[in-house]
């Protein structure tokens, strides 16, 4: 016989075993370290391996409390759930009658349907308020499969979901949603880099990024200017709900390539604001110049903007303001783009 169980050969790493449940390694050490809920085996040097059994008990953990219950009273629920019967070897995976009730205004688990396995990470975490699992879960995301993609097929879906549960549990997870919020505006911000300085007058001036007035939400636009720093083109920020008077300002003084104005509903979306931030005009006489504009955000469907971009994805909306400061043909504004 060889000196390797079953169980060992099908054991997870700490780091392995913390992405397939949705929490950081310093959560599960803190477990074992509070409540028992270690690995089976450790090998030389103390490095943990969980084994089938071990995942059981932190499954049935995250699941208790997950539906809110005290993490003291989870471990020991999960730990008795995972005991075998007598008799059986099997690891029963019903909470037992003995588990403690979900207290009535606890979080449960996200609406989340046919997504990536990332975004059920993200969203246990979330749920738990578990913001070291959050941000690594967020970090994970970006540099596995870039900010495109992390920002669509993650982060979307995550945000989207926490949104739902929200308007259908009477306000029940506004922290779930501020947390995740601000961990995913962090990560953003990360990605984004310095500033970049252009030398020189000439050239297309920078890509103004703005919220129509009214509007507060300023994640897509967070991840817009990301996706700009990533690939070192000029950007101005200038979030929420900026009012005409400051924009318009500001376009004057920046004479911008493109100016990305963002609408979340319908009621903060204008076509006259987009169409009068179209017209402007700088430089002399003769060669003036004039921004192109980018309607961002559901608050534009159904909303022409003639001589304007409405991208569909944060992708196409990068392929699109990249043009701009590249040699050839402008971007085709008689087509829309893959959501930004």
């Amino acid at each position: 016989m060889s000196g390797t169980t079953d169980g060992e050969e099908t054991s997870l790493t700490t780091g392995a075993l913390a992405r397939r449940l949705g929490v950081s390694p310093t959560t599960l050490r803190s477990w074992d370290r509070r409540y028992g809920i270690g690995p089976a085996v450790r090998t030389d040097g103390r490095h943990r391996r969980w084994t089938p059994r071990d995942v059981a008990v932190l499954e049935a953990m995250c699941r208790l409390t997950s539906a809110g219950a005290p993490p003291a009273e989870a471990a020991r629920a999960a730990k008795e759930s995972a005991a075998p019967g007598p008799g059986s070897g099997a690891i029963p995976m019903t909470t037992p009658a003995s588990a403690p009730r979900a207290r009535s205004r606890a979080a449960g688990p996200l609406p989340l349907g046919d997504v990536r396995q990332e975004c059920r990470g993200l969203a246990r975490a979330a749920v738990r308020l578990d913001a070291p699992a959050v941000e690594e879960q967020l970090t994970a995301a970006v540099e596995t499969h870039g900010l495109a993609v992390a920002w669509q097929e993650v982060m979307v879906p995550t945000l989207h979901a926490v949104g739902r549960k929200w308007a259908s549990s009477e306000d029940r997870y506004v922290e779930v949603e501020h947390l995740l919020s601000w961990h995913m505006s962090t990560a953003l911000r990360r990605c984004a880099g310095p500033p970049v300085r252009r030398g020189g007058a000439l050239g297309p001036g920078p890509v103004v990024l703005a919220c129509v007035p009214g509007e507060q939400h300023t994640l897509a636009l967070e991840a817009l200017k990301a996706g700009l720093g990533e690939l070192r083109l000029p950007t101005r920020m200038f979030g929420a709900a900026v009012p005409v008077e400051a924009l318009t300002a500001a376009v004057d003084r920046l004479g911008p390539a493109a100016v990305v104005l963002w609408a979340q509903s319908r009621s903060t979306a204008s076509l006259p604001l987009a169409r009068h931030i179209a017209g402007a005009q700088w430089g002399v006489k003769g060669a003036r110049g004039s921004p192109l504009v980018m309607l961002g955000g559901p608050g534009w469907l159904g909303r022409a903007g003639r001589g304007m971009l409405r991208p569909t994805t944060l992708q196409g909306a990068l392929e699109s303001l990249a043009a701009l400061y590249a040699d050839g043909p402008p971007p085709d504004l008689s087509r829309g783009h893959g959501p930004a």
